[in-house]
């Protein structure tokens, strides 16, 4: 068994909440049930995890089976009939426990590369089935399939100065420090010298002996003087608490150099409950007289440890490197609710929607509104307003995010002339009117052939607000046409139960976001297998 992925390994906007599977690069292996059960959930996505199968087990937890080409045997069946009653691709199926039965060993499904997938493999998670929490594989066994003698790699210490009165080895930016391996394998830092309230953070990663790439480390504490501060520690994971690794990581530096580093303390508490902190939540107080021997310690399941000394003592000093934070006429106070205004374009930051204050870059210019940059993390929606009486054709326009020069859309509300939109995304507000319908493009000719392929292949984009919906007729019947979001392709399985002999005419409406439609028909020759 080769990981692609471990648990808790650090990802965009989350914590991974199982295993990665490596499945050789391909897909088509069968996926076979860990326990006796039955099929609780199934859910068909574009994003996320694709096609997935939940198994609910009798001993309290469920295993989850998710970028899956497809289901197999009855489940594929009962998958395939609800598709056709909702005449829909995306859909979520709760069977009930006498439906689906399966056993430990019986073969639920194809592996495969669905929904936000970078490449072949299988994603499996073991969640408690009351709370939901997800549960460390490693606890369930799978540790004897995966030998490790490895110990976790440091590759980056940082020292933090936590507020405008701190500095470390005269910066008040954070610093890289440098490190000596010592004979035991363990590492001492550079001295850091220092005033005023300090942290730290590591780049650190895992490996075990089969899986030959990277991954997440298990547990990490620290200590001074001996005492443990602070520490965290990924034996189960929480849905909701997911989005709180933007507080945990330096989130700026990883938008500039996309290096994630895990922050070893908290200036501003949140709750992420894997979390240990104890008195100033891992903030150091350096002070005159202060001097001690700061100590990191990571470990991984299997209990291969890697430690790190740091000797800090107090320092008088002036710094050389400046904070680089920029300070604006807009202080936001992130306990508190916020608003903004300008030109009749607003933005409203509920209470807690940032983790920690900062000087907001506002403004409004040429009808655009700039509200800060990507580099601060956001937790939880923020309201987008954009008042206009000037705008005609109001159905389709929208508030529209500018990234790299192009318009995303933003699913947008009007009321009182008054375009309104939620977000979680910072940058550049604008409104935006889109009257295109999307494009639909068969992948081979087919008006007049005779057709002995398989499958029907469509590719289908829109250049402003994006496919919304799509739905495929054959002989005026509706057709199950499955959409990978990575490829903009449609792709019908052309089953001869829905053919008939001789000619067959195709219809396809794909509409967006603004509810402009696009209407694709043809036809072509489909001739039946003879039966013996």
């Amino acid at each position: 068994m080769q990981l692609a992925g471990n648990f808790g390994e650090l990802r965009p906007n989350h914590f991974h909440a199982g295993f990665d599977f490596k499945t050789q690069q391909k897909e088509g292996l069968p996926i076979l049930a860990a326990g006796d059960g039955y099929v609780s959930r199934i859910k068909i996505s574009t994003y996320g995890y694709g096609k997935a199968i939940y198994v609910t087990h009798p001993n309290g937890y469920t295993t989850v089976y998710g970028h899956l080409q497809k289901a197999y045997g009855v489940i594929q069946d009962y998958i395939r009939k609800e598709h056709y009653q909702q005449q829909a691709f995306e859909i979520e199926l709760f069977p009930t426990p006498n439906e689906i039965p399966v056993t430990r060993g019986d073969t639920i499904a194809i592996s495969g590369n669905t929904g936000g997938s970078e490449g072949p493999h299988l994603h499996f998670e073991i969640r408690d089935s009351q709370s939901e929490k997800t549960i460390n594989p490693l606890f369930f066994g799978f540790d004897k399939y995966m030998e490790d003698t490895k110990k976790p790699v440091i590759s980056s210490v940082l020292v933090y100065p936590i507020d405008s009165t701190s500095i470390a080895n005269q910066s008040r930016r954070p610093i890289v420090l440098n490190l000596s391996l010592q004979k035991d394998g363990s590492y001492i830092a550079e001295k850091v010298f220092a005033t005023g309230n300090i942290g730290f953070g590591i780049i650190c990663s895992d490996f075990d002996n089969v899986s030959y790439n990277n991954n997440g480390v298990y547990k990490v504490e620290t200590f001074s003087n001996g005492a443990s501060t602070f520490g965290y520690q990924f034996d189960s994971l929480v849905f909701d608490e997911g989005r709180y690794i933007n507080a945990f990581i330096d989130f700026p530096r990883y938008k500039q150099t996309k290096q994630r580093v895990q922050k070893l303390f908290m200036k501003v508490p949140y709750a992420l409950s894997n979390i240990s902190a104890k008195g100033p939540r891992g903030i150091l107080e350096v002070f005159p007289n202060f001097s001690q021997l700061y100590r990191i310690e990571v470990s991984d399941f299997t209990g291969n440890k890697v430690g790190i000394s740091i000797p800090i003592e107090y320092a008088a000093q002036t710094s050389v490197i400046n904070d680089g934070k920029l300070k604006t006429p807009f202080f936001l106070n992130a306990a508190t609710d916020n608003i903004y205004e300008k030109d009749g374009m607003e933005v409203f930051f509920p209470a807690h929607t940032f983790y920690e204050d900062f000087y907001l870059k506002f403004d409004v210019t040429n009808k655009i509104m700039t509200v800060h940059d990507d580099y601060i993390p956001v937790h939880s929606n923020f309201r987008v307003s954009i008042q206009d009486t000037t705008v005609v054709n109001k159905e389709k326009t929208f508030i529209a995010s500018i990234d790299g020069g192009r318009k995303k859309y933003n699913n947008t509300k009007f009321l009182n002339n008054t375009f309104s939109t939620f977000t979680k995304n910072l940058g550049q507000f604008v409104l935006a009117l889109d009257t295109i319908a999307p494009k639909i493009v068969s992948m081979k000719p087919l008006e007049g052939k005779l057709l002995k392929d398989k499958y029907l292949v469509f590719k289908i984009t829109d250049d402003l607000s994006g496919i919304k919906s799509y739905s495929g007729f054959v002989n005026e019947k509706w057709v199950l046409f499955e959409y990978d979001a990575k490829t903009n392709r449609i792709i019908y399985e052309m089953n001869d139960n829905e053919m008939l002999e001789g000619k067959n005419d195709l219809k396809l409406i794909v509409s967006d976001n603004l509810g402009n439609s696009a209407i694709f028909e043809t036809s072509f020759f489909r001739s039946q297998p003879k039966l013996n």
